[in-house]
């Protein structure tokens, strides 16, 4: 089911740009959809928080710092599961921590991130969870690219369940 309304917002909030990027893994692409965009506008992180609240039932979370800490933070809100946040790397000060907040060994935990692509980013965080003792074998995103990460993630037996897909959020954009 196509979420219209989070395709409008997205793109209302101007967060579906296109021209030509670099991506993180180091490809290019014609569009980019700007992540710092639609989570620092109130209502598409108010419609994600909610899409997001239907599907994870009471599971803990797990965030991906830091593109998809507000993703989890609002979603936490909206349904009142504690979250964790996912470093890339165990921070070289302090507690050295890579995840930080709490959860029991053997929790089942559901990873949140903001855009796929290669999946990577979600694979080490979930490797890192498990690592730790968190049982997950879903993540959900935003938005799938639709350039490997459903089947990187399946390698991994991880499930990839995403709110759009690139096809669906650039299907009739305006390319102006």
């Amino acid at each position: 089911m196509v979420n219209q309304e989070l395709i409008d917002a997205l793109r209302d909030a101007e967060a579906v740009k296109f021209g030509e990027f670099e991506l993180s893994h180091g490809g290019t692409s014609e569009y980019y959809v700007d992540k710092y965009v639609f989570e620092t506008d109130p209502h598409c992180l108010e419609l994600i928080a909610e899409a997001f609240a239907e599907r994870v039932g009471d599971s803990k979370l797990a965030g991906v710092a830091l593109g998809a800490v507000p993703l989890v933070a609002a979603t936490a809100v909206e349904t009142g599961n504690p979250y964790v946040i996912v470093r890339k790397k165990a921070k070289e000060y302090g507690t050295g921590n890579q995840i930080e907040g709490d959860f029991e060994d053997g929790e089942g935990v559901v990873v949140l991130e903001d855009i796929a692509t290669t999946g990577q980013s979600a694979i080490d965080a979930v490797e890192a969870l498990r690592d730790a003792g968190a049982v997950v074998d879903r993540v959900l995103v935003v938005v799938d690219r639709e350039e490997g990460a459903r089947e990187n993630l399946a390698e991994h037996d991880i499930e990839l369940e995403s709110l759009l897909t690139a096809s669906e959020l650039l299907a009739d954009a305006d390319r102006a």
